[in-house]
């Protein structure tokens, strides 16, 4: 049986910035909830993605833009480091394998409704 650790995020584009061979684009997820009162408060959390595969880096450059509504999907790495002092760091790597913009096939829709 094989064994994996995923992950799944719909949220909106922020930054995209080249780190070596790697993107890494955040992604804003919102978590909201209703107040006391009854009201929806928005609560937007940010997670960064590395996308490693130099094919996906292409078209996420290429495809998306920030604003954009996306779905992102990958595996979970527990990372580890020693920091400046001589400790060990750890972090989780969020690889992205899927990326796909939602926002694209929003902007078709509007673009064939102003031609028809």
């Amino acid at each position: 049986m094989r064994t994996f650790a995923e992950f799944q995020i719909m949220g909106r584009v922020g930054k995209t910035k080249d780190v070596g061979n790697t993107l890494r684009v955040t992604v804003a997820a919102e978590y909201g909830r209703k107040d006391n009162n009854g009201d929806f408060q928005a609560n937007a959390y940010w997670n960064e993605v590395t996308i490693f595969n130099e094919n996906v880096i292409k078209w996420v450059k290429e495809n998306t833009q920030p604003g954009d509504l996306v779905h992102v999907r990958g595996t979970l790495r527990q990372t580890q480091w020693e920091n400046s002092s001589g400790g060990t760091e750890y972090g989780m790597t969020l690889a992205a394998d899927d990326f796909d913009n939602m926002s694209q096939d929003e902007r078709r829709r509007a673009a064939k409704k102003q031609e028809g």
